[in-house]
């Protein structure tokens, strides 16, 4: 790595933080800004454009919170378009678009997203990288989509970690940044305050993916019924799978199974009787479930009950027992580790911090 290597965040004594330190003062960040009634901690957001980027690759970056707030659910958030390097214009072939705002916003963000980068060759410039790191090193979180994904890696930002790109540049990714896990396959990789996505449309996968977990399931579900697309995808799906996931086609024996098994999360759900209700063999089910989805059912239906359950801890008062029997587990301890390799943590924690109403309610009892 160059001698612009990111060496971590230093602390009061001039230590570098470890991972999970960094970690956990993203949380407290978040939790100190719910105390104060200012929702989650995202108030400033912004995207980072470098001269040159399509229309195209921003808006897969930008158009989820422009949509959102288009809509009204982001009620007082800054959303700014943040020129990388001097002279930087948005679009091409006839259509440019000036950039109006400096690094100086990148520094003060709660939120930065690097939506594109010409070349992963090239070097990208030596400001925008320090400003990077401040931003990371004051507790913002960082995003890059698609080929951005080689700025953060040049600032450091992703050494130790899991983190993907488009797969068409992951072999690249890898040989020019050893100390990175990139995970080729993945549509986007949340690592807790830095997150990367593929191309194209993992973008808006990742776009929703942070809309539910910095401003609730609600937010990001009434979104993506606006946006006409799926709520949500599992970043560890496939970038590139023969069908691509859509919403469920009452026209498509597997699409009709599937909308008809999210109505019954709370019930067994055995995979026999999901390749009987689409009058499949168990085999043949198997292949086309993977085909559209690209996983397997029982993976499918783990994370969609995870999801349901992520959506009740939020949104409701009930116990957690509770919680996990409608979303067909046996109780909270067959609940615990599925949601915990899913979101990271564990039920009662993500209600703490994620719950829609007031945050110093106490919870119900149970874990």
């Amino acid at each position: 790595m160059s001698q612009d290597a990111y060496d971590g965040t230093l602390n009061a004594t001039g230590v570098a933080d470890t991972r999970a330190q960094r970690g956990e003062r993203v949380a407290q960040r978040r939790w100190d800004a719910a105390i104060a009634g200012r929702g989650y901690g995202v108030k400033r957001l912004v995207v980072v454009i470098f001269n040159g980027t399509p229309l195209g690759v921003m808006s897969f970056a930008f158009g989820v919170f422009d949509l959102a707030r288009h809509y009204g659910e982001l009620p007082g958030i800054s959303l700014r378009v943040v020129g990388g390097e001097p002279g930087a214009v948005l679009g091409s072939d006839g259509l440019a678009f000036p950039l109006a705002y400096d690094l100086s916003a990148v520094r003060d963000a709660d939120l930065v997203i690097v939506a594109d980068w010409r070349d992963p060759q090239e070097a990208p410039p030596r400001p925008v990288l320090e400003a990077l790191r401040a931003a990371h090193a004051a507790g913002a979180r960082m995003v890059a989509m698609c080929s951005g994904a080689f700025v953060l890696a040049a600032a450091g930002l992703l050494d130790g970690r899991p983190a993907t790109t488009h797969w068409a540049l992951a072999g690249m990714l890898a040989r020019m940044y050893p100390a990175i896990d990139v995970r080729a396959d993945h549509l986007y990789v949340d690592d807790g305050d830095v997150l990367t996505a593929g191309g194209g449309a993992a973008g808006m996968d990742l776009g929703l993916h942070l809309l539910r977990a910095e401003f609730g399931a609600s937010v990001a579900s009434r979104l993506a019924r606006y946006m006409v697309v799926p709520p949500q995808r599992p970043g560890g799906q496939a970038q590139y799978v023969e069908t691509p996931l859509v919403a469920p086609d009452p026209a498509d024996p597997v699409g009709e199974t599937l909308a008809w098994a999210l109505g019954r999360l709370d019930q067994p759900l055995p995979v026999g009787q999901l390749a009987r209700r689409a009058r499949m063999s168990r085999r043949h089910f198997d292949r086309r479930f993977r085909q559209l989805t690209g996983t397997t059912p029982a993976a499918w239906l783990t994370h969609q009950r995870v999801l349901r359950a992520r959506q009740l801890l939020e949104e409701t008062r009930l116990p957690i027992e509770e919680v996990a029997r409608q979303c067909g587990f046996s109780g909270a301890a067959a609940l615990r580790p599925h949601f915990r390799r899913i979101t990271g943590t564990v039920p009662a924690a993500y209600r703490a911090t994620f719950a829609v109403d007031d945050p110093l309610t106490p919870a119900p009892a149970g874990k």
